[in-house]
């Protein structure tokens, strides 16, 4: 399901340093393909980096959105892909620019650190609404009833991040829906937050 093959160098060449292409638009579901010396800042869209165990187990690295920078010099994981969780907008970061990057750089490395804390955390049922709470803040928005994570994210995917079972996801989703915490609107989720709470 997942490609390792290696992009070509001299097509990435070709393409990616060309300046009419130094943006690119990615439908979703569509790979990135990554290159030694390519960062990509997200202007608009969401993806996830993720890499795989011996068995075809899938380890997400981490959720990325608009300006942040994402791209395998920022790794040392392999293999190492890009996957668009959305319709994506991204443009090309070269090498002799990334030092007016720090802050973008820095923010990947936070990030990277929460989630990574997130994931560690017992038990599962807080470790749940915490992501919850970083997706929220990373992708969400204010609406009438509390923070709409502005991202379809299946149960499937949740857990693949948080190292558990789709199926007890699935049984804290809804327990969090039935104590009042979570709502459902369409495909997307709703947060209400302790401050959120109070209004209503």
């Amino acid at each position: 399901m997942y490609s390792t093959r290696t992009p070509d160098p001299a097509a990435l060449n070709n393409s990616v340093f060309n300046e009419h292409l130094s943006q690119r638009i990615f439908s979703r579901r569509e790979i990135i393909l990554p290159g030694n010396d390519i960062l990509w800042r997200v202007e608009r869209g969401a993806v996830r980096t993720l890499t795989w165990s011996e068995d075809g187990t899938l380890i997400t690295l981490g959720y990325w959105g608009a300006g942040d920078l994402i791209g395998y010099p920022l790794s040392r994981i392999k293999p190492y892909q890009i996957e668009c969780l959305t319709s994506v907008e991204v443009s090309i970061v070269p090498p002799h620019l990334w030092n007016q990057d720090i802050n973008a750089l820095l923010t990947h490395i936070q990030q990277a650190e929460e989630l990574l804390s997130i994931v560690h955390r017992k038990p599962i049922s807080l470790r749940l609404w915490q992501f919850l709470v970083w997706l929220s803040e990373k992708f969400g928005r204010d609406v009438e009833q509390g923070k709409l994570i502005d991202l379809h994210i299946t149960h499937q995917e949740i857990a693949e991040v948080l190292n558990t079972t789709r199926v007890t996801i699935t049984r804290l989703l809804q327990e969090f829906v039935e104590a009042g915490t979570l709502l459902r609107h369409k495909r997307s989720l709703i947060l209400r937050l302790p401050n959120k709470l109070t209004r209503n």
